[in-house]
């Protein structure tokens, strides 16, 4: 078993082939376009935002070879990708089965996020990505200043409010995001696949196991700042938590469920693109969320936290700070051991509006952005939520 293991971890990430971190000009080191998208035959082009606390992030915009040369588009989307992943999770299959090209077919203006530390948004003004000032950083950063320059920035272009789609993390930072009025008031609807707010009821095997056996605190003993895993000490670690514990053979289940319909045969030429590296910090808060059956901000203790918050404890973030007036969707499945169902109905009795909703019983957590048939068990009807909200008529 251990053979496979470290098979997996060290399959599991991403070239280290940048060069230089100080990007402020351009389109980063890595391309998306050229990656995926031009390959494809769609058009696509790069661009570079900067937030507020420094981090140069890219975007693409996707256009299919229809709206290229009628110069129209429809609304603009805007794909925000989960935990370990990049904007590239969207165009992994193929134009039929990808949530990215599907939707640049059906004339919506696609743009494609990629947070602080991807392969594809991998920059700062000031630090280098192996300065530990670069990983200081969690989901609610990810939230408050990256999701929030990417809605500020396409609002601005297209002058008109946009669709949101987030995955998993991608779900965390939209509710935090939508909580603050500024951002709100920007987005037209959203549609979450996975939905989290809460994780307390988390029963992914090997997630347990690393919660249980303090691994967030173990690699920031070991002066760990970024989760890359293709480390040596980070396949160890990982390694030594099924050893003797708990089966992993099955790395993937043990992580998010049983998964019903993505292609296994796949598998390695997803690997050539996942994981992207994230934070230790990051995984801290999200074991916090795990532990503390809260959504919160980051816990520095005591001291810190009255020093940072003015208060003891993190304040919360308030799903009723969401304006009910803004249109949800919700995509969620049975075998999800990560967005559980009862933390998902949780969110739910929280929010002050009624999500539209998708249950699908056999569909585990990677299924919503890698099924082959999720055009139809999915994104279908989450485009039929998108077309009802905005008529166009290039539609």
């Amino acid at each position: 078993m251990k053979w496979l293991l470290v098979a997996v971890l060290t399959a599991f990430t991403i070239s280290s082939a940048v060069t230089q971190s100080h990007i402020l000009l351009g389109s980063p080191v890595n391309s998306l376009c050229a990656d995926l998208i031009h390959p494809a035959g769609y058009f696509c082009t790069e661009h570079t935002i900067q937030t507020k606390d420094g981090y140069i992030l890219a975007l693409q915009r996707v256009a299919s070879p229809a709206q290229n040369l009628t110069l129209q588009y429809g609304p603009p989307v805007l794909l925000q990708h989960g935990l370990f992943m990049a904007g590239d999770v969207w165009f992994l299959d193929s134009p039929k089965e990808s949530l990215g090209f599907i939707l640049a077919d059906h004339g919506f203006d696609v743009w494609v996020g990629n947070v602080r530390g991807t392969r594809y948004s991998y920059g700062h003004v000031t630090f280098s990505e192996t300065d530990k000032e670069f990983w200081d950083w969690s989901w609610q950063d990810l939230a408050m200043y990256d999701l929030a320059e990417m809605v500020q920035y396409m609002y601005s272009l297209a002058n008109s409010k946009i669709f949101l789609v987030g995955h998993s993390q991608g779900t965390i930072m939209s509710f935090a995001a939508l909580t603050q009025p500024r951002v709100a008031e920007m987005v037209e609807a959203a549609a979450l696949l996975c939905p989290i707010s809460y994780l307390d009821h988390v029963t992914a095997p090997l997630v347990e196991r690393m919660v249980f056996m303090h691994l967030d605190q173990m690699v920031v003993a070991l002066g760990l700042h970024q989760i890359n895993f293709r480390s040596e000490t980070l396949v160890k670690l990982v390694d030594s938590l099924c050893e003797g514990h708990m089966e992993c053979t099955d790395f993937l289940s043990s992580i998010t469920g049983e998964n019903c319909c993505f292609n296994a045969s796949r598998i390695e030429y997803y690997l050539d693109y996942e994981p992207h590296p994230s934070s230790v910090k990051n995984l801290r808060h999200l074991f916090q969320m795990i532990r503390k059956g809260s959504f919160a901000q980051y816990d520095y203790g005591f001291l810190k936290n009255i020093l940072t918050y003015g208060t003891s404890k993190p304040p919360e973030f308030e799903l009723g700070l969401i304006p009910a007036s803004l249109p949800m969707w919700m995509g969620y499945g049975g075998s999800d051991l990560l967005a559980d169902v009862t933390d998902v109905e949780r969110t739910l009795a929280e929010l002050p509006s009624r999500p539209e909703l998708l249950y699908l019983e056999n569909y585990g957590h990677i299924d919503f952005v890698l099924s082959t048939s999720a055009k139809e068990d999915v994104y279908k009807h989450m485009i039929q939520f998108f077309r009802a909200r905005k008529k166009s008529s290039i539609w």
